[in-house]
């Protein structure tokens, strides 16, 4: 151990425990502005309270209760909102929050962790997403969040009243991010959220960002195909395959991604999904390139490559609805000449971006931490409801336990032996103590034909 110039104990090389714990609260009290000086130490202190957390939740509940009685997780909210809270503290801080739900296996102190609502805090916080490492970190922690979802933690994230879901919202806003771990990270976590079945946010997800998210989707996947179609008409060289086949592998994965979530069988959300794949990529984009002499207003691609596309589709996809209504097409039995200027399909571009069509609800500043969802609180007090139960029921289990073993000392001796045999009510686990002249009875009739016959 060393004492730092700023206040407080520095860990070196000493296990996590419970005065560790203390110390390193102590030092983020005497260290709550952060300045160039003092980054360090606050990195360092944030990667320990990690460690030690983790451990406590594992081999000592005190201090988890400790970090929750001091309210530490308040201090992370705090350092992450200062001005001087730059790339490598806030990336620290990111990771110590992924390491903290990622390793913590106690149910209880995942939904404590939730309940003061300084995650949707952070989830809201506006980091600089131009720097790779913090984007990484982010998004990890956003997925990891989501593999903690189900039908009680996931009211912590999504607030009725105010209709608002950060996590969900916030991560969609990446969904076509350059880098393709986003983008996948992006994808596991909507299909997670989608998993749970929560009524309340599977409506809220249909009515506010259903349309937003999947036309915008949509057209993420038609820019590729266009690309695709572009690489096709370029002279061929090895770096035009080479993107070429990038983009065949990312068509296959945004088919199979559809294919995910319609195997689901949420139906608000299959049907709305059906309808803009059909209307604006899978009829005008793929359907209309393969007769070349139509004339219509929106992009196309070769005939070849739109068989090409064809065949994916049908080779993944499986909803009922969608593939019967593209074969209706294909087949021409709806024929697109027949169809009149307003109905015919279009693949363009959505009328607003999804960054700018989803904005987090405003919470004022004095209640960011004080609001959790209704059902959030009911079950906070479901939760300490279940904690006394617990606690009574290991307090009853250890009087039973120091009774029985009071009860064996007693079968030792003549007088235990004969206040069984007078006491039917007293039941002893099956034993066998020959040495000692004892008999112990496996049930009660064996307890009562002993009796009976001691008494004769």
């Amino acid at each position: 151990m060393r004492r730092s110039w700023f206040g407080g104990v520095v860990k070196q090389n000493k296990s996590p425990s419970l005065d560790l714990l203390k110390s390193l609260y102590g030092v983020l009290l005497k260290n709550s502005i952060l300045t160039d000086n003092n980054k360090n130490l606050i990195i360092e202190v944030l990667r320990s309270i990690a460690e030690t957390v983790i451990w406590g939740d594992q081999n000592d509940p005190r201090v988890f209760d400790y970090f929750l009685e001091k309210g530490i997780q308040s201090y992370f909210l705090n350092i992450i909102e200062q001005p001087k809270c730059g790339t490598y503290v806030c990336t620290q801080l990111l990771q110590t929050l992924n390491i903290l739900f990622e390793n913590i296996r106690n149910e209880t102190s995942i939904y404590f962790l939730l309940s003061n609502n300084h995650v949707n805090s952070i989830i809201c916080h506006e980091f600089d997403f131009s720097d790779e490492e913090i984007m990484a970190y982010y998004i990890s922690f956003l997925k990891t969040l989501s593999l903690k979802l189900n039908q009680n933690t996931i009211h912590f994230f999504y607030n009725e009243h105010l209709r608002d879901f950060p996590l969900y919202t916030e991560a969609i806003k990446f969904f076509n991010h350059s880098e393709s771990m986003v983008r996948i990270a992006v994808r596991t976590l909507t299909l997670n959220v989608y998993k749970v079945g929560d009524e309340a946010t599977l409506k809220f997800i249909h009515d506010k960002t259903a349309a937003p998210y999947f036309s915008n989707l949509v057209w993420f996947i038609g820019n590729n195909v266009l690309m695709m179609e572009r690489c096709l008409r370029t002279e061929a060289t090895h770096l035009t395959r080479n993107k070429l086949e990038a983009l065949v592998a990312l068509h296959l994965d945004d088919i199979h991604y559809v294919h995910d979530i319609m195997q689901l069988q949420i139906q608000s959300l299959n049907t709305m999904l059906c309808e803009h794949l059909l209307n604006t990529l899978f009829i005008p984009l793929y359907v209309y390139s393969l007769d070349p002499g139509l004339e219509v207003d929106s992009p196309q691609v070769s005939v070849k490559c739109a068989l090409f596309l064809l065949s994916q589709v049908f080779l993944i996809l499986s909803h009922p609805p969608l593939v019967k209504q593209l074969k209706l097409y294909i087949c021409f039995e709806e024929n697109p000449h027949l169809e009149s200027s307003e109905t015919v399909r279009k693949f363009t571009k959505p009328m607003s971006k999804i960054q700018d069509t989803l904005k987090p609800a405003v919470i004022p500043k004095n209640q960011q931490n004080l609001m959790p969802t209704p059902r959030a609180k009911e079950h906070r007090e479901e939760l300490r409801r279940r904690e006394a139960k617990r606690l009574a029921e290991e307090e009853r289990l250890k009087d039973l336990e120091r009774y029985q073993n009071q009860q064996r000392k007693e079968e030792f001796s003549q007088t235990g032996y004969l206040k069984s045999i007078l006491d039917p009510g007293i039941l002893y686990p099956s034993l066998c103590l020959p040495t000692y002249g004892v008999t112990i009875f496996k049930t009660y009739n064996d307890l009562k034909r002993h009796a009976k016959k001691y008494s004769n």
